[in-house]
Parts: structure tokens; C-alpha cells; sequence
């Protein structure tokens, strides 16, 4: 069967990169790694650190100890998420953090694999017993994705589509405010800034649609819970969230 131009494409950009990082680990430079590792070796896989019950049962929020009942944390106590509940495949610590970083802002493409695997890994099995219609990523204010070339969540989100076979939609939802920046803000201030900040495209209805939304980093759910927000009030019956990481 011969290639796709997609195939071929991707065929020698990893040929590209292995002439300059030539089976070493992007993350400790001491492992030895191959592109379709992502370039993280196994020594850094083993810091990766998988989100198991028990958690939130709303934000996915991992709880130290032996629960054996569900929970809500108080993280989402006073909070309108708009999302029926959201879950991330591992902690945001350590190697997962640094990959997410450099492949955001560094350009570090590479890591995509090993970031894409994670997601995958957690989110089949749970998206499949489910029945849902697509799946739509966090987007990127338009000034914004010129800046950083690329919706990481878009690219993430690529890779769950074919995962669990649900068509990706990347256009009916918009951020239609330029944000400022999350990081050093607070849980309240985060909110704050991600009001109205999100729009379903005029004439789009998404009526009766149950949809999964993906982003890269699940942290307060002010991000999510507005883009949740807007694909309700567009008629969508229910949202979930799947991330690659949370914060803690």
C-alpha cells in the first residue's frame, strides 16, 4: 500500500530529527530514546505518574488514601464547570510538566508522541463505554496561534480522534477574547478571565450532541468549564474533559 503524503511527511521529519538528536532523550540527555518514543527514554517513563481512583469524581482531582465512596473536591465547590466531569491520563509533575512546556513553547514537536500516548492510553477505554459524537479542543485566540504556530490541544486532540474513532471538530468553537495568561493567577481571577471568553460560531447548533473536549493541562477547570460553557448554550446536552496532565 503505498504511503500517504501525510505518512511520508511525518516518515521524513522523524528521519530529520534523528540526524540531530540522534537516540537520546530529550528530557535527562542520558537515555537512549527513538522519534517514535517521543524521544523520552524509559528511565523518564517511569516518573510518569498515572491518575487511578481515588479522585473527583467532577475535576478528576486524585485523592491520597483508600476511599471507597465517590467524592467532589473543593476545588469545584463554588464553581459553575458547565462540564458533566472531567479526568486527565497523569500528574502534572516532573518529565510530564517539562515535555508539556517545551512542546508549547518551545516548539518541541517531538514530544508530541510521548504527550499523545499518555492521553490515549487513559481515555479509550473510559471514552468507549460511553456513547459521544466528537470531539472538540481547547482553541487558541487567533493571535495567539499565530504567535505560537500551532493548538497543542488541536494536535493532542488529533491523536484521541483516531484513538477511539470520533470525528474532531476544530472549528465550531472559538476564543473570541485575547486572555491574559493563566499562570499566576488565581482560582477566582481565572474564572474571571476566562468569561465570555468562548463562542460557538453564529448559525453552529449542537443540539441533543454529547461532546469531549481536550486540552493539554487541566488545572482550576476555568478554561474547560467556559469553553463547557459556550457548547451548552449552544445546545449540546453534555461535555466532558480529557487532558493530558493536572495540576495538583
Amino acid at each position: 500500500m503505498t504511503a500517504t503524503p501525510a505518512a511520508r511527511i511525518s516518515s521524513w521529519l522523524e528521519a530529520a530529527i534523528g540526524l540531530v538528536f540522534p537516540e537520546t532523550c530529550q528530557l535527562c540527555k542520558n537515555g537512549r530514546a527513538q522519534p517514535r518514543d517521543g524521544y523520552v527514554c524509559g528511565t523518564c517513563w517511569s516518573q510518569v505518574r498515572f491518575i487511578r481512583p481515588p479522585f473527583c469524581e467532577r475535576c478528576g482531582l486524585p485523592y491520597p488514601g483508600d476511599l471507597t465512596t465517590s467524592f467532589v473536591c473543593s476545588n469545584c465547590s463554588g464553581l459553575e464547570l458547565h462540564f458533566s466531569a472531567a479526568r486527565s491520563a497523569v500528574v502534572a509533575k516532573s518529565v510530564v510538566l517539562e515535555a508539556i512546556h517545551r512542546y508549547k513553547y518551545q516548539h518541541a514537536l517531538w514530544f508530541e508522541k510521548f504527550l499523545a500516548d499518555l492521553l490515549v492510553r487513559a481515555a479509550t477505554t473510559e471514552l468507549k463505554r460511553e456513547c459521544w459524537d466528537f470531539i472538540i479542543p481547547v482553541p487558541l485566540h487567533p493571535l495567539k496561534l499565530r504567535e505560537r504556530e500551532f493548538n497543542q490541544a488541536g494536535r493532542l486532540a488529533r491523536h484521541l480522534s483516531r484513538a477511539v474513532n470520533l470525528p474532531l471538530d476544530e472549528i465550531s468553537l472559538r476564543r473570541i477574547t485575547p486572555t491574559a495568561t493563566q499562570t499566576l493567577l488565581t482560582r477566582e481571577q481565572r474564572a474571571a478571565n476566562m468569561k465570555n471568553a468562548f463562542a460557538v460560531l453564529p448559525g453552529v447548533r449542537l443540539d441533543g450532541k454529547r461532546i469531549v473536549l481536550v486540552d493539554d493541562v487541566f488545572t482550576t477547570g476555568a478554561t474547560t468549564g467556559a469553553c463547557a460553557r459556550a457548547l451548552r448554550q449552544a445546545g449540546a446536552t453534555d461535555v466532558c474533559v480529557w487532558t493530558v496532565a493536572r495540576g495538583l
